[in-house]
């Protein structure tokens, strides 16, 4: 499956519909010159790892006491340090990230994961390397 976004839920927006064809085209035709027997050389690629689930500030009551931080919202895959703005609660106090690594958050403040109790997703930027592949299938 591809994946592709952010987008609202129920939405059809031609620039997101686009980059998936693209995706997809991409992919297939891998598939075509792997079957062919192209040889692909080696590679390096950077990644993001995800790392852990963040969810809202809550009371004892499990009320959500907080929202993103405006300085947050919409920076997704941009990197957060220690000591960046997370929330803001509804008395105005800033909540800051507390790490000890940079991680890049992603899902940041989806509908679609507020009732799994998730404000973002933090992630590491990873690379990774492959051998070089061909088909040995000819």
């Amino acid at each position: 499956g591809v994946e592709v976004g952010p987008q609202p839920q129920g939405v059809v927006r031609a620039d997101t519909l686009d980059k998936m064809r693209k995706i997809v085209k991409h992919g297939l035709d891998f598939v075509q010159l792997f079957n062919e027997g192209r040889e692909f050389p080696p590679c390096t690629i950077e990644v993001f790892k995800i790392m852990e689930k963040v969810d809202y500030p809550r009371n004892k009551n499990d009320e959500v006491i907080a929202i993103i931080h405006p300085k947050l919202q919409d920076q997704d895959w941009q990197p957060l340090n220690n000591g960046d703005p997370l929330f803001l609660t509804l008395d105005g106090e800033v909540i800051a990230y507390k790490g000890d690594c940079t991680v890049y958050p992603t899902f940041i403040n989806e509908a679609a994961y507020y009732e799994k109790k998730q404000a973002f997703v933090k992630t590491v930027k990873m690379k990774l390397t492959a051998k070089h592949i061909r088909s040995s299938v000819l």
